[in-house]
């Protein structure tokens, strides 16, 4: 199931045992390959959030729905997150501010690793993933309304349902996975993010690799 707000209310919840435990192994250098990145060029830099925290029925995560009219990446799915300002410290603080702007997040935000930079030929940018732990879960709204239609929080239980998994095809040959929870459609750089990092984490269930779903027309337009 996915919603559009944050489940419960202001109160800490600690960082789960076995978040803690994977901790290190986030840190560690080139932990995460994706199978479509390439090396950093080094000429736009950008980061997202990978935040994660404790619903109703276990572990959740924040995405955020892009507007349909933009002329990129229009309607897509994807983590909060955007280019790194030069008044950013560091990815982190790029990664929390973009956050904040996109999304209201603003407290109680705990890193947990830093995974490397992946470049996406499509875009340009170096992508740096800041996964972390939400341990003060607040109710979420489209706070950049010219860039964002919906915030959703996503049950992880749903989108680790191997019904709910398949992988795309474009027609010139490039395939990956993708995740379909009710009308959410989850595929490109996101998706590949899902994949590994729940491989990481020791998550992923068996999955049908062998069946396959279209992506949806208006993800391609453009």
């Amino acid at each position: 199931m996915a919603e559009r707000h944050a489940a419960g209310g202001p109160g800490f919840v600690p960082v789960p045992a076995e978040l803690l435990a994977a901790r290190a192994r986030l840190a560690e250098p080139g932990v995460l390959a994706l199978a479509t990145a390439r090396p950093p060029q080094g000429k736009r830099a950008a980061a997202v959030l990978i935040l994660l925290s404790e619903g109703e029925r276990g572990y959740q995560l924040v995405l955020v729905e892009k507007r349909a009219e933009l002329r990129t990446h229009a309607g897509q799915m994807a983590f909060p997150g955007g280019g790194i300002e030069p008044d950013d410290a560091s990815p982190i603080a790029a990664a929390l501010r973009e956050a904040a702007e996109e999304a209201g997040i603003v407290d109680g935000v705990e890193v947990l690793g830093v995974l490397p930079a992946a470049h996406i030929p499509r875009s340009g940018f170096d992508v740096t993933s800041v996964v972390a732990w939400w341990t003060n879960p607040q109710p979420l709204a489209v706070v950049d309304t010219e860039e964002l239609s919906a915030v959703h929080v996503v049950d992880v239980d749903d989108l680790l349902n191997p019904d709910h998994r398949s992988t795309w095809v474009l027609p010139v040959g490039f395939e990956g996975p993708a995740f379909e929870v009710g009308d959410l459609y989850i595929w490109g750089f996101t998706a590949y993010l899902l994949d590994e990092l729940f491989d990481l984490l020791g998550w992923t269930r068996p999955w049908p690799r062998e069946r396959h779903t279209e992506i949806p027309p208006r993800f391609l337009a453009g």
